[in-house]
């Protein structure tokens, strides 16, 4: 084991049941897991699934992995950075994804996850405080610009929590377990969701304040024609970021244009909180 992969391994056989069981019925399906470690998981995936793809970053765990899987037509080891592969192509057709997921890379993976082909259902372990924020409601001290980003193309859904003493070694923060389901008819198009999240995050940079000030900064609009945007797209321009919906920040990122040009897409970039 690596620590600077930040690995907990989950121990307790009742959770990993209960893991297993969020990805709903699996049978003739293919599963694909991130963050394979042992193979606990991948022990009960295996009865459950017709074909699950256990993919491991560290070179030792991956041999252990490929050791204890020899023979079993069941379960493919892929050694590999999970950001650097396409979990799609891995799969070769339709599939759902879990994982125990390093907990300082839980949402790099997490929007990989939802890059095309995407699994039918993700179902991960995460930190306890990301998943609360993965699952926030608008003018909640949890919502943010990763809530809106997650929920332009997905639902989510906090299913429980998962105490320390479950891993060896035990984790310093408390974890959760998400769902993650893509949504038929995302928010916000596929072509426009990167410019979207950068567009986000530069909205909750200056959320305190009201959001005639915040697409005066991000635009460059005078006020006239920043207040009309707002009105146009719903948004009263007294209100903070942290008031506004997913559905909020869609239209408003569709009225200014946000993504449909190179240029816009190179202005529309985080800015520092003061």
């Amino acid at each position: 084991m690596r620590k600077s992969l930040g690995q907990h391994f989950l121990s307790d056989p009742r959770i990993l049941s209960r893991i297993a069981d969020a990805l709903g019925p699996l049978e003739g399906g293919t599963v694909v897991e991130i963050g394979a470690g042992r193979g606990a998981l991948t022990d009960v995936l295996r009865e459950r699934a017709a074909r699950v793809i256990a993919v491991e970053v560290d070179r030792a765990l991956a041999a252990l992995l490929r050791s204890r899987y020899a023979g079993d037509g069941r379960v493919e080891v892929v050694e590999g950075d999970v950001l650097r592969l396409s979990l799609g192509e891995l799969a070769g057709g339709a599939y759902e994804l879990v994982g125990n997921v390093p907990y300082y890379i839980t949402t790099p993976i997490v929007f990989h996850s939802l890059e095309h082909p995407r699994p039918t259902r993700s179902v991960f372990l995460v930190q306890r405080e990301v998943a609360e924020r993965m699952t926030a409601a608008p003018g909640s001290s949890k919502y943010g610009a990763l809530t809106v980003n997650l929920l332009a193309v997905a639902s989510t859904e906090l299913l429980f929590t998962v105490p320390a003493g479950a891993f060896q070694p035990p984790p310093k923060v408390q974890s959760a377990v998400v769902r993650i389901e893509p949504l038929a008819r995302p928010l916000v198009a596929e072509s426009r969701q990167r410019q979207f999240r950068a567009f986000v995050q530069s909205c909750f940079a200056q959320r305190r304040k009201q959001m005639r000030r915040v697409v005066r900064s991000i635009s460059g609009l005078d006020p006239s024609a920043a207040e009309n945007v707002l009105r146009r797209s719903g948004v009263e321009p007294d209100v903070r970021p942290e008031v506004l919906g997913p559905e909020q920040f869609a239209t408003l990122a569709l009225a200014l244009g946000v993504g449909e040009t190179d240029a816009n897409a190179e202005s529309i970039r985080p800015q520092t909180s003061k």
